[in-house]
C-alpha cells in the first residue's frame, strides 16, 4: 500500500499541565506518539511524516531513538507557526513532496488506534471513488465530539461541533468525528492551498477540505470504526489514565486468549511490545515494559517490574525489578531483588531476597541467596554466595572485575575487592576481605584473632 501517514504532533497540549510534549506522555511505558507511528507502520504505510512544533526536539529525540533501525523511515517536519491543522498538513505536503497515493492524517494523541483501522481507512480513498473520508465512531458518551450529519445518500452533509449543536442534534446525531482524515493525495495536494483562515481564530482548519473537495465535484464519505476506542484521544491527565486502562485491558484479554493466566487482570500492566508464553501466571502489580519477553510456565510477581528483560521458561520472578537483563530457564528470583543492566542469569540460577546484581553473569545452578551485591562479576556453575557478601568493584574512579570459578563456596560476609580472581572448588571463610587471587581448591581466610575482655560490660556501664 503506497499510503502516506501524516501524524499531527505539534500541539501545545495545555490541558496536560506539563513541561513536556503531550505526545511524549506514556501509555504502558511507551510514548503516545510511538503507538500511533507503530500503527501506521504495521498498517503498511510506506511513508510516515510526523509534524512537530511544541517541544519539537523532545519529540524528534523520541522518534530517533525508537526508529533508528526501522525499515520505514520516520520523517519529521516542523510547523514553526502553529496556524491550525490545515496549515500543518500543507507544511508536511510541501516539505516532503507528497503528491499522490492515499494520505491518512492522524492525531499524535490517538494511542488506541489499531493498525487494521489505519489500513482500512487508507483503502477508502485508494480506488479513486472518494476524494476524502472522515474517521467516525459512536462512543457511549458523545459529548465534546463534533457530530456527523449525513444526507439521504449517506454522504456527509456537514460536521457540527459540540458547541454549535442544538439539543435535538446533540441527542440524535450520535456519529462522531474522531478528527482523522483520509485523502486522495493528488487532490489533497492540489486543493490544500484553498483552505483559508477566515474564522475567529485566524487558523487553517483541515475539515474545511471536505467542503472544498465537494465544491470541486468530488465525493467524500465516512469510515466508521467498529471499536469506538480507536478514536479516543488524550487531552488531560484523566484521559491519559482512562486510555491506559483501556490499553491494559485490550492487551491482557489478548494474552488470556493465548493461554496466559492473570490473577487479577486489572492489576497487571503489560506493554504493547511485551510477550508472555502460555501457562505463565501473572500476579497482581506486575509491570512488563518495553521489549520484555517471558517464556512459558513462569510465575511473574506479585510486585514485579521488568523492563527490556528476556526470560526463559519455568522461571519464578517474585518481587523482582529487572532492567536490560537476560534470564534463562528454571531461574528463581526474589522476593525483593534487583537485576540491573547487563545481568545474565543462566539456567537454574537463584537470586534471593535483597540481592542486587549488576553487569554480571551468574552461572548454571549458582546461588546468591540473600543480602548481597554482585557487580562486574563472571561466576561459574554451582557457586554459592553466603549472606551479606559483596564484590567491591568500584575504587572511586574505575570499575573492576571479579571472577569466581565453578563450585566455589563464598562464606557469609565476604568482601571480594576487585580486581580479583577466585578459582574453582575454592572456599572463603566467613567475614573475610579477599584482596588476592585464590587458587583452585584453596581455602582463603582473612580475619584477626578473636579477643575476649572479661567484665567489659560492667566497665562500660561505669564509664557511662
Amino acid at each position: 500500500m503506497n499510503a502516506t501517514a501524516i501524524i499531527l504532533a505539534a500541539g501545545e497540549g495545555t490541558r496536560m499541565k506539563s513541561n513536556h510534549a503531550k505526545v511524549s506522555h506514556k501509555i504502558l511505558g511507551k510514548p503516545m506518539i510511538q503507538w500511533v507511528v507503530d500503527a501506521t507502520i504495521q498498517a503498511g504505510c510506506e511513508r510516515v511524516i510526523v509534524v512537530v512544533g511544541s517541544h519539537a526536539d523532545e519529540v524528534r529525540s523520541i522518534l530517533d531513538q525508537a526508529y533508528a533501525q526501522s525499515s520505514v523511515q520516520i520523517e519529521t517536519v516542523e510547523q514553526a507557526e502553529r496556524l491550525g491543522t490545515g496549515h500543518a498538513v500543507r507544511v508536511a505536503l510541501g516539505a516532503c513532496n507528497v503528491t499522490s497515493g492515499p494520505v491518512v492524517v492522524l492525531n499524535g494523541d490517538l494511542p488506541l488506534i489499531q493498525a487494521e483501522t489505519v489500513r482500512m481507512f487508507a483503502q477508502t480513498v485508494a480506488d479513486g471513488k472518494l476524494a476524502a473520508t472522515v474517521l467516525t465512531m459512536t462512543p457511549p458518551d458523545p459529548f465534546g465530539y463534533g457530530r456527523i450529519e449525513l444526507d439521504a445518500d449517506g454522504v456527509i452533509a456537514r460536521i457540527i461541533e459540540q458547541k454549535d449543536c442544538t439539543p435535538q442534534q446533540a441527542e440524535e446525531l450520535l456519529e462522531c468525528n474522531a478528527g482523522c482524515y483520509a485523502f486522495d493525495g493528488a487532490l489533497l495536494s492540489r486543493h490544500i492551498g484553498d483552505v483559508t483562515c477566515n474564522n475567529a481564530q485566524g487558523e487553517y482548519y483541515l475539515p474545511d477540505m471536505l467542503e472544498i473537495l465537494k465544491s470541486a465535484g468530488h465525493a467524500v464519505g465516512i469510515y466508521h470504526c467498529e471499536d469506538y476506542r480507536d478514536g479516543l484521544g488524550v487531552n488531560s491527565r484523566a484521559q491519559l489514565a482512562q486510555l491506559t486502562a483501556i490499553a491494559r485491558d485490550r492487551i491482557n484479554n489478548q494474552l488470556m486468549a493465548q493461554g496466559v493466566t492473570f490473577i487479577d487482570p486489572a492489576q497487571a500492566w503489560i506493554g504493547p511490545d511485551a510477550t508472555i508464553g502460555r501457562d505463565t501466571v501473572v500476579w497482581p502489580q506486575t509491570h512488563l515494559i518495553g521489549s520484555t519477553h517471558v517464556g512459558e510456565d513462569c510465575q511473574l510477581g506479585p510486585n514485579t517490574r521488568l523492563t527490556n528483560v528476556v526470560a526463559g521458561d519455568r522461571c519464578s520472578l517474585d518481587e523482582t525489578v529487572g532492567i536490560d537483563a537476560v534470564i534463562e530457564n528454571d531461574v528463581t528470583c526474589g522476593p525483593r531483588c534487583y537485576l540491573r543492566p547487563g545481568t545474565h542469569l543462566l539456567d537454574r540460577a537463584h537470586v534471593g531476597t535483597h540481592v542486587e546484581i549488576k553487569k554480571s553473569t551468574i552461572g548454571e545452578g549458582s546461588k546468591v541467596p540473600h543480602l548481597s551485591y554482585i557487580g562486574d562479576t563472571t561466576m561459574g556453575a554451582g557457586v554459592n554466595i553466603g549472606a551479606g557478601s559483596i564484590t567491591c568493584n568500584y575504587d572511586g574512579k574505575n570499575k573492576h572485575a571479579t571472577t569466581i570459578g565453578d563450585r566455589t563456596f563464598i562464606g557469609s560476609d565476604t568482601m571480594m575487592v576487585a580486581p580479583v580472581n577466585i578459582g574453582s572448588d575454592a572456599i572463603t571463610g566467613a567475614g573475610g576481605t579477599i584482596t588476592k587471587d585464590v587458587p583452585d581448591g584453596a581455602l582463603a581466610i582473612e580475619r584477626t584473632d578473636q579477643r575476649i575482655i572479661e567484665g567489659y560490660t560492667e566497665l562500660r556501664r561505669a564509664r557511662l
